[in-house]
């Protein structure tokens, strides 16, 4: 179903695109808005409601929600990841308490503590049930606690993780290893009602090709383990050669040459085009020096006196057979030899079937049988989830399937029947492509790539390489979201299709339908207000809240001015919240002689709200737009024209009724300049010299 389809107006009917594509469905857009308008605490408080890992997703997600971004109809999305981790540096918040009662009883033991398995029993523990992760390791997260390297993914990171998840009354046994410390038989005999397996997929796969077995061969889990947990370190500055093509392959190259390596070179059997590492993965490996030899297949190890001297590659023209099978065509007649000291294995993971042979049934591959549907296995009460059942992914991924799994286990607890096809099914409507013409119209906005360290210092140290934004470019790269399915909708009801929209937006997102009666295309709106603020019989209203807020924020801002005015004529600026405006420094001002509120753009200011301040008894009233700088630009078109219009409107109100309609004034002030703000306030309420005629 699309947005276009769905009748139901309300924020909360209807996903934006990154959020249907996250598979936690976190509120990208909402967390994003509350960084653009210097809310960082908000913006935290909004990640943490459905993320129980983010600071491991602010720092190694891989942000499908940027994939599905409607910005990418323009230039390029938000950089989403990014922006999470600035939240987490910057926002404070902490996981509220879960709502109303917990529905779960019940002892549940979750195996595995890796991004599936904690998300899962954070989930449970929040509804009551009494969960345990147990764990063979000695600390929690799985894989991106003991694989993912420390230059992307710093322990720090996964422990506050682990911290909040403990709060919420999650016990860690750890050092356990199921099939030799426990069995799921004595699991059971002690109370756990239900079992939950999330073991990931720890065995490194190899290849049986001539010269693979000896000194010189190493695998990919082993070696990234022994890297980030034991400090390992080459010997002698190897050359090392890396198969595979994916981003363990990609993390395997990087962190041979931190360990040590004079040279890595890659071979795969996918083309530049194919490979299926991240885009950004293999750019940074390039950058580093990591040398790739695509559309190669691993032929033979070669060998003298037992050390491995390189490999023997031959050309792959073709991956995939033409049912989309992985069956690669090689041409043997066309080959090559890659020197290398070292041979690394990074051509993916398989499970280990054996501490749960006897308990639950396996196949003839080794995978534990599965009911997708239900989320369980063969015996009763135990359930498995992450990429043990799903294959590899993204721990965003792994995670998404770890909720899935927690609702069925709680329906397993509470006796209900669950089948995941049907939570699918109730998923919510996703909004429409953005029109050609829509998208032609909003404004190019650069995106700000993270800053990093530069590859030749990088390469040098373990250190975390994404550095991270600061306060102004964080905010200036939230402002770049579309905020979709947050802006206008039609009351059909109020609405006398008198055109006055169609002639205002400047996106041309209101038009007339082959009725002769206007539309206004919900779907399609960019959320600047102007529409909002100029309908004459207030037919369109907002889904978002946040201009009623700000609305509603004057009155209280005008009581708190006047207490302190001390007879002096009281001033409230309404300003914009965006770019400049939100930066902390102006956003925790207190001011002397001005009273602020903060719009989401002044363009969704109503005249009425002008008036409303004057009602409230504030003396003056000055509309602050945003004035173009180098870099706190406003995205929305034809701001200034009609902002200026209303207020020159709301003067001539003002006249009519018998009061000074210089009381009320429009300036804008660039970011630049807001050290100088109540001057320039001031400044635009000067009443200007009349003209004397000639």
């Amino acid at each position: 179903m699309t947005y276009h389809d769905n009748q139901d107006l309300a924020l909360d009917s209807i996903h934006p695109p990154c959020q249907s594509a996250c598979p936690l469905h976190q509120g990208v857009r909402d967390y994003l808005l509350a960084i653009a308008t210097g809310d960082f605490d908000r913006a935290l408080a909004i990640i943490k409601e459905t993320n129980p890992l983010p600071f491991v997703c602010g720092t190694i997600c891989a942000h499908h929600c940027e994939d599905e971004c409607r910005r990418n109809d323009v230039d390029k999305p938000p950089s989403v990841r990014g922006l999470k981790r600035f939240a987490l540096e910057y926002g404070k918040a902490k996981i509220l308490p879960p709502e109303g009662e917990p529905d779960l009883k019940g002892k549940v033991a979750v195996i595995g503590a890796g991004p599936s398995g904690l998300t899962a029993a954070f989930d449970l523990a929040r509804r009551g049930a009494e969960v345990t992760v147990f764990d063979q390791e000695e600390s929690a997260g799985g894989a991106v606690r003991h694989y993912i390297p420390l230059y992307r993914l710093p322990d720090e990171a996964i422990d506050q993780d682990i911290s909040e998840i403990a709060e919420q009354g999650v016990e860690f046994k750890f050092g356990v290893e199921l099939g030799k410390d426990i069995t799921i038989e004595q699991l059971e005999q002690e109370g756990f009602k239900s079992i939950l397996l999330a073991m990931g997929l720890p065995v490194s796969r190899g290849l049986n090709i001539p010269g693979a077995e000896g000194e010189g061969i190493l695998y990919a889990l082993p070696f990234l383990k022994a890297v980030k947990r034991e400090g390992f370190k080459f010997e002698g500055s190897p050359n090392v050669i890396v198969i595979g093509g994916g981003n363990v392959a990609m993390d395997v190259a990087r962190s041979a040459l931190r360990a040590g390596a004079a040279k890595v070179r890659m071979a795969c059997l996918e083309s530049d085009d194919e490979m299926p590492a991240f885009e950004w993965e293999i750019e940074e490996a390039r950058e580093e020096g990591v040398e790739f030899n695509t559309s190669w297949g691993p032929d033979t190890i070669k060998r003298e006196n037992g050390k491995v001297t390189g490999m023997e590659v031959v050309e792959c023209s073709c991956v995939f057979d033409e049912e989309g099978r992985f069956n690669p065509t090689l041409n043997k007649e066309n080959k090559e030899v890659l020197e290398g000291d070292i041979v690394v294995f990074a051509i993916g993971q398989g499970g280990d079937p054996e501490p749960l042979r006897g308990e639950i049934d396996i196949d003839d591959r080794g995978r534990v049988v599965f009911n997708p549907n239900k989320m369980t296995t063969s015996r009763e009460g135990v359930f498995s989830c992450g990429e043990m059942i799903t294959g590899p992914g993204s721990a965003v991924e792994a995670m998404g399937n770890g909720r899935l799994a927690a609702q069925a286990v709680a329906s397993y607890l509470k006796g209900a029947i669950f089948d995941s096809a049907r939570v699918e099914l109730e998923e919510k409507p996703v909004l429409d492509k953005l029109d050609e013409k829509v998208a032609e119209e909003i404004d190019r906005m650069e995106r700000y790539d993270i800053p990093m360290i530069t590859p030749e210092e990088r390469v040098r140290h373990f250190k975390q390489a994404e550095l991270g934004y600061d306060v102004e470019t964080a905010v200036c790269e939230a402002r770049r979201c579309l905020t979709c399915a947050a802006g206008a909708w039609q009351d059909e009801d109020l609405c006398v299709h008198c055109l006055t929209c169609v002639r205002i937006c400047p996106y041309d997102v209101p038009i007339v339908n082959e009725e002769g009666k206007v539309e206004v295309r919900n779907e399609q709106c960019q959320a600047c207000g102007l529409c909002l603020s100029f309908c004459p019989v207030y037919a369109i209203k907002f889904r978002a809240p946040y201009v009623e807020d700000a609305a509603n924020s004057i009155e209280p801002a005008v009581e708190k001015l006047l207490a302190k005015s001390n007879g002096e004529p009281s001033v409230l600026a309404i300003t914009c919240s965006y770019g400049a405006f939100a930066l902390p420094e102006f956003v925790n001002k207190e001011f002397k002689s001005v009273g602020v509120v903060r719009y989401p753009c002044v363009g969704k200011l109503d005249t009425a709200h002008f008036l409303k301040a004057i009602e409230a008894g504030v003396d003056k009233v000055v509309v602050v737009g945003c004035s173009e700088s180098d870099k706190f630009n406003c995205q929305y078109k034809d701001i200034s024209y009609w902002s200026e219009r209303k207020a020159a409107h709301a003067g001539d109100l003002l006249e009519m009724l018998g009061m000074e309609r210089y009381d009320i004034a429009y300036t804008e002030i660039a970011g630049e300049e807001l050290d100088k703000f109540e001057q320039l306030v001031a400044e635009a309420l000067i009443k200007p010299e009349p003209v004397e005629e000639e």
